[in-house]
């Protein structure tokens, strides 16, 4: 494996990024590398790195040579991991896909870097790929990662949309895993609400997992939020991958909230990791009938998790006044979507460039309002444009 400058900036080319200097493009590439030989959250890997760079720690490893970070015995069974899967080729192919599908390489010395995910130590991702917009990863305070079943209720999904829609209109960015059921409505809700969303994956950022969610997937890169995984584009998701995603989820965010999760769903995982990392960690209450709570109650009665009720419940773990990032109003709502809300009619329909006439608002700020109107069943949209449902408020 050629790690020289010539060779890395070659390798590197189809991203689209020139490195700084020399040094820069070896340990880009060699970054790369690496993250087609391990598995997420190997932390023999990771000490490798740290100990010696991206670049030299590789050189060390494949040659053979002593690593100062590793025991003789660490080295040999990291060899053994590692080799097999040394493939020029994969590199490209991981290269060119991330190229066609637009996705970015963030490493750790990038300016888009999550700093929060470092807390992860020895155990935190050796890069990321991002689709859609990677600056965006420099705003995720606050934030909060909702979670929960993906084969959810229609109490679950009821609560993880209002969850994620006030919190989105608050400025509070939504960290999920992209999955059918809550993640899903709490994507929604939040890209509804005009808000960021970041969807992490346990596959390759290049293509949806569950493939039903292709669309939601593609709508997150393309409105502003971002699509994240730590495996290279191509990779398939498997069981351990899904395990490890959940500790980049509890990492990103500053909090997390499992809505509805049965007595030994995956959430539960990720409110482990969240746990281990001393973030704070809230549950939504549900039926004691219900099989779809009962991992949510176990979390509040055994584990200490705060009971969440609302979107202040929340707003209070992240050390948030209640109505952060604009003051709500008696019934809800931010002043903005309250002013919308005075715009529509009930009788006639009216587009969204009217509306923001009436309301004296940009267009472009009226729509995201007018999604948590509909989203709370206070606007219905048309073919002719918005208005209030008859017989609503």
């Amino acid at each position: 494996m050629d790690l020289g400058p010539r060779a890395s900036r070659r390798a590197l080319a189809p991203l689209g990024r020139e490195a700084s200097d020399d040094e820069d493009a070896r340990e880009r590439h060699a970054t790369v590398v690496w993250c087609l030989l391990t598995e997420p959250g190997d932390s023999v890997a990771r000490r490798v790195i740290a100990a010696c760079g991206a670049a030299d720690g590789l050189e060390a490893v494949l040659a053979g040579d002593p690593v100062p970070a590793l025991t003789p015995r660490e080295l040999a069974d990291g060899r053994r991991r590692w080799l097999p899967r040394l493939s020029s080729e994969a590199v490209g192919d991981a290269v060119r896909t991330a190229a066609a599908r637009s996705v970015q390489l963030v490493t750790r010395g990038d300016p888009d870097w999550p700093d929060p995910i470092d807390d992860l130590g020895d155990h935190a991702p050796l890069c990321l790929w991002v689709r859609g917009d990677a600056t965006a990863l420099r705003r995720l305070t606050p934030s909060v990662a909702i979670v929960g079943a993906r084969a959810a209720t229609g109490y679950g999904d009821h609560v993880a949309m209002e969850l994620a829609s006030e919190l989105a209109a608050r400025g509070v960015a939504v960290v999920s895993g992209g999955a059918y059921g809550i993640d899903g409505a709490a994507h929604r809700a939040a890209l509804a609400a005009g808000g960021l969303t970041v969807a992490l994956l346990a596959g390759g950022a290049d293509r949806a997992y569950p493939a039903g969610h292709t669309q939601l997937i593609d709508d997150i890169a393309r409105r502003g939020g971002v699509v994240m995984s730590e495996v290279p584009c191509g990779s398939a998701p498997t069981k351990w991958r899904f395990l490890q995603r959940n500790r980049l989820i509890a990492a990103l965010a500053g909090a997390t909230v499992v809505v509805e999760a049965g007595w030994r769903s995956g959430s539960l995982n990720t409110a482990g990791h969240a746990a281990a990392l001393s973030r704070p960690l809230g549950a939504v209450p549900g039926p004691i009938t219900s099989a779809a709570s009962a991992g949510a109650l176990r979390l509040i009665r055994e584990y200490g998790a705060e009971c969440i009720t609302g979107a202040d419940d929340v707003c209070e773990m992240l050390g948030l006044s209640a109505h952060a990032n604009g003051a709500a109003s008696a019934d809800g709502y931010t002043d903005d979507t309250t002013r919308v809300q005075d715009a529509l009619s009930s009788r006639v329909w009216r587009g969204v460039d009217e509306i923001a006439r009436r309301a004296g608002m940009a267009p472009d700020a009226v729509e995201p309002c007018l999604g948590m109107l509909a989203l709370a069943g206070e606007a219905e949209a048309g073919a002719s444009g918005w208005r209030r449902p008859p017989g609503g408020r």
